[in-house]
């Protein structure tokens, strides 16, 4: 590969050369051009009265006069002088030139040319630009094959992926070995009669892994590997999205044994009828020819279609059916021993400090996916490279897993010391009740430095282990943690900010999803109300309403408010009779700015009353 200082002296050999080259044509120019002097009409007379004029070039609108050279020419080819002037309407111009020997010449005007400059030229311009045009759309396809499919085929050699690089989803993997063994042998499940799955739809949260195991799949197999997403069905034109759609299901028969992947399905199998005036849109026209491709399609062929969505709820209940899609493998956020198993094959390629525990870092990271995972290494790396250090450490994966949770640290957005307290203040009431409820989530940090976009300071807890039920005792025990920082902001300050917005809104949710889709109250009984969503829905509401009586809905208010003001004012008395431990720890993350969980305990374990209130409800 060149340097940058061979490339820099090639570009400025070339360029002077260039240059010289510029200059030797100006020059060269400058030779063979003419002068060409306009003068006025009586003076054009008398240069040829004076025999500076030779020849005369006789035009509708010009008289050209050319000067008189030595070399025997009246016109030389190339002339070094031209006098120029208006003709005008002087009937007496051929008898003067002829009564002072001048070779006139009459200028010859090609009309033919002119129209052919005019309109011929343009219109071969716009013609080559079309077959331009043309060419490139024919390096992508064309307009002919506008309704083959875009699927990029990957060879079996170029997948790159195996089962070995995919972690935290054991389930999903052994479901998936069952395909591996038909397309590996599919004539032992012909000669038993048995019948693979038409369709394997890999259902989960983004990020968790479903296009990786779908890869991992074709490159355990050896097989080609389709891969195309939902959307590169739908275009503009109608009908390309089912040509598209029969052109793949195609060549997949072509090419058995295969492994078509289509990535976010829900893109092209929504529910028919859903948002749709018409009947007979591209999309339904495309999802009908996917249901009739996989209806008809020979799946002992040694094709296997994948599919993969994170909103399963809105696809069309015939994709769903047995015959189709009828396997579902949920590919789920991993595990404690998935988070470490994740971390584990990131971390391969990473050189990591010998004191790097990466169990430490999974039971710090609940409810992170394969991807987010992926992203705390790569950050962690980052950091450790911005410090110029030569292995990344503990310190490194913790302001990593920092700004992942809480964003970026915000180092000019400087508080005066009024918020200043107030935050310390109100993330010491989250730790402190985190610490009275038993059942509570440790805490891991507490910090009043800016991070995100509006977070002031945060509370970090940690849960001992992964938890799939909560009791009603520790709903409300989550409240009273949500809850600290607003008692203590109205405890030391007499007064109350806006900084509890978050925590009330979540406080707020857990009490209503308790009245309304748990039965945790007896005024309202063990009935639910509210439907939830489905937990594969990004950016969706806690609850959707159902059609309910307007005196149950205020009995649903009244029954939330109570739980709240009931918590809130048990906050209230617990941190009361624990001020001055409010005043100890908040003095103290004024002064450090960020606590950790060795310091914390430390600080609620000079006073023996805080043990002796871990028990209470």
């Amino acid at each position: 590969m060149a340097s940058l200082s061979d490339l820099n002296k090639k570009t400025s050999f070339s360029i002077v050369y260039v240059v010289i080259a510029l200059l030797i044509f100006i020059l060269f120019q400058s030779w063979l051009s003419p002068q060409v002097e306009h003068i006025s009409y009586s003076q054009f007379k008398r240069y040829i009265s004076e025999g500076k004029i030779t020849s005369v070039v006789v035009s509708s609108k010009t008289l050209k006069g050319y000067q008189k050279v030595d070399t025997g020419s009246k016109e030389p080819l190339f002339p070094k002088h031209i006098y120029m002037t208006p003709r005008l309407e002087d009937p007496t111009l051929v008898t003067f030139l002829e009564k002072n020997n001048i070779e006139i010449v009459a200028e010859n005007e090609n009309t033919f040319l002119m129209a052919l400059l005019s309109w011929v030229v343009p219109s071969l311009m716009l013609v080559g630009v079309w077959l331009f045009a043309m060419r490139r759309m024919g390096q992508g396809g064309g307009i002919m094959t506008l309704g083959r499919n875009k699927a990029r085929i990957v060879a079996q050699t170029d997948v790159g992926v195996t089962f070995a690089d995919v972690a935290g989803q054991d389930e999903a993997i052994e479901e998936l070995h069952e395909i591996l063994e038909f397309l590996e042998n599919p004539e032992r499940f012909v000669q038993l009669g048995a019948k693979i799955p038409k369709g394997v739809l890999l259902v989960g949260p983004p990020g968790t892994g479903k296009t990786l195991l779908a890869k991992a799949v074709a490159g355990e197999a050896g097989v080609p590997f389709f891969s195309i997403s939902g959307s590169d069905f739908i275009e503009m034109f109608v009908g390309l999205g089912a040509a598209r759609v029969r052109d793949l299901f195609e060549q997949a028969g072509k090419m058995a044994p295969c492994l078509v992947f289509i990535d976010e399905l829900d893109a092209l199998g929504k529910a028919r009828g859903a948002g749709s005036i018409a009947g007979h849109d591209e999309r339904e026209q495309t999802l009908n020819q996917l249901l009739v491709e996989m209806d008809g399609f020979q799946t002992n062929k040694g094709v296997v279609i994948l599919a993969a969505t994170n909103r399963p709820e809105i696809l069309d209940p015939a994709l769903l059916r047995a015959g189709r899609f009828d396997r579902h493998i949920l590919v789920d956020r991993p595990d404690l021993k998935g988070r470490v198993d994740i971390l584990r094959v990131h971390a391969r390629n990473v050189k990591l400090a010998p004191d790097v525990d990466l169990e430490v870092f999974a039971r710090r990271t609940p409810g992170f996916t394969g991807a987010d995972l992926a992203n705390l290494i790569n950050e962690a790396a980052l950091l450790a490279a911005r410090k110029q250090k030569t292995e990344v450490g503990s310190d490194e994966l913790e302001q990593a897993v920092d700004r992942i949770i809480a964003g970026l640290e915000k180092k000019n957005r400087v508080l005066n010391e009024k918020e200043k307290t107030i935050v310390a203040y109100h993330e010491t009431g989250h730790a402190l009740m985190a610490s009275f409820r038993a059942t509570a989530e440790k805490v891991h940090k507490i910090s009043i430095v800016p991070r995100g976009i509006g977070a002031l300071g945060f509370t970090l807890q940690l849960p001992t282990e992964d938890r799939y039920l909560m009791s009603r005792q520790e709903l409300l025990e989550k409240i009273d943690v949500l809850l600290g920082g607003r008692a203590a902001e109205s405890i030391i300050f007499q007064d109350v900010t806006t900084g509890a917005q978050n925590d009330i809104q979540r406080a707020t949710e857990i009490a209503r999803s308790m009245v309304t889709l748990y039965g945790m109250t007896d005024a309202l009984g063990t009935v639910a109300y509210h439907q939830t969503p489905s937990p594969f829905l990004q950016q969706q509401p806690f609850v959707q309403l159902k059609e309910v009586s307007e005196d149950t809905a205020r009995l649903i208010d009244a029954e939330v408010r109570k739980i709240i003001d009931s918590r809130l004012d048990t906050v209230l008395s617990t941190l009361k009779a624990h001020e001055d431990l409010l005043h100890t720890v908040a003095k103290e993350l004024l002064t450090k700015e960020t606590l950790e969980a060795e310091e914390f305990d430390k600080l609620i374990g000079m006073k023996p009353a805080a043990a002796a209130f871990m028990r209470e409800g």
